[in-house]
């Protein structure tokens, strides 16, 4: 039996067309316990995720882990719920619609932009599937996480490659490795703080808080911390805040393991008992919002700086569909494409009507059926 999947049909003289696909982390179904042990189980099977050996992990996974925290984590999910499904769903696909209706407007209208989540539906294969059946010659792969680490990009390359092995007719693919210190997305970020604090006033420290990943991982030489450091500093640089201003911390642990420090609920609760009543909160990590800034943060690590004494915690949101940030998307996505673009616009060479009909006609008299 063949390796390769079905193809997409092929029909000489038909235009190529170049494609992006935003790829996200993931999220279940429904906040429901089936739908987060499905989810959580895809999630926490990857070894980019968990690097604990298998004989040690999957017993653990596939016994309390699976059996505790579906449930736990559904009832997390129903706090931030929206009637059109999941916040870092929907966000994701705004941005897409946004981007591609962006670039159109930019001068490439045939431009294909889909989105696609690493763990859950949509998932990369089908959406790379779907983009290769449209006519897609060229891909570029734009994860959609501004700091670069083992467990979110080459996880995403993973399921990237894993699709190129059972592709005959393979497209160029591309990949954006990171975007942590770009531009257009700092300055995004910096105009996203400072109309949080015209509208509300500064707060007596801005807590930059990221995703964590274990410190195993960044004892084994991942980047991720290093560029988490370089996003916050060159934020706080835009911001003209001293070292005093903020503090830059780690969220979302999990297990018992260490995690990179500090930890973010850890530290507003020692920021309120050294007597800091106000607070601002920003994930620079999280260009969606999502279970782990709309509830973690929100709501969690909110209630823990009013427990310990604080009196004002204010979340900054993420990006989301701001203009600033789509346009910083466009951005990275032209400078990415590079001398695709001089083929994704509009009359290209080779892909005009009549040089597509006199390439079918070729094609044709050396035999060609379609």
């Amino acid at each position: 039996m063949s390796r390769y999947s079905h193809e997409p049909d092929y029909k000489h003289g038909s235009p190529t067309r170049t494609g992006v696909l935003l790829v996200n982390l993931g999220t279940p179904s429904a906040p429901t316990a089936p739908a987060l042990r499905k989810y959580l189980q895809e999630f926490l099977s990857d070894p980019r995720v968990v690097e604990i050996p298998r004989a040690l992990w999957l017993p653990i996974l596939y016994g309390p882990i699976l059996s505790l925290r579906p449930a736990k984590s559904a009832a997390k999910y129903a706090k931030v719920w929206t009637d059109e499904g999941s916040p870092l769903a929907v966000h994701t696909a705004r941005q897409a619609k946004l981007l591609r209706g962006l670039l159109g407007r930019q001068g490439y209208p045939d431009l294909q932009v889909a989105w696609a989540m690493r763990y859950g539906e949509p998932g990369i294969a089908p959406e790379l599937d779907k983009l290769r059946a449209a006519g897609c010659t060229r891909i570029l792969v734009l994860p959609l996480y501004p700091q670069y680490a083992a467990c979110t990009v080459a996880s995403a390359l993973d399921a990237v490659s894993a699709c190129q092995r059972r592709w005959r007719n393979q497209p160029e693919l591309r990949l954006v490795r990171a975007f942590c210190d770009d531009a257009g997305y700092i300055a995004a970020l910096e105009a996203s703080v400072r109309e949080h604090w015209m509208a509300h006033g500064k707060p007596q420290k801005l807590v930059i808080s990221f995703h964590g990943i274990p410190r195993l991982q960044f004892e084994r030489g991942d980047p991720y911390h290093c560029e988490c450091q370089k996003t916050a500093r060159l934020l706080a640089e835009r911001l003209g805040l001293t070292a005093d201003d903020y503090i830059v911390t780690f969220q979302s642990r999990f297990g018992r393991a260490q995690w990179l420090q500090p930890y973010t609920q850890a530290s507003v609760e020692q920021l309120a008992r050294q007597g800091v009543t106000r607070v601002d909160v920003i994930c620079p990590g999280f260009p969606a919002d999502c279970l782990e800034t709309l509830e973690e943060i929100g709501l969690e690590v909110r209630a823990a700086f009013l427990a310990a004494g604080g009196k004002e915690f204010r979340y900054i949101a993420a990006l989301n569909e701001r203009p600033d940030f789509i346009a910083a998307l466009a951005a990275i996505a032209r400078r990415h494409m590079g001398d695709w673009l001089d083929a994704a616009a509009p009359r290209a060479r080779g892909n005009d009507a009549a040089e597509l009909e006199l390439q079918a006609l070729r094609a044709r008299a050396l035999g060609a059926k379609a």
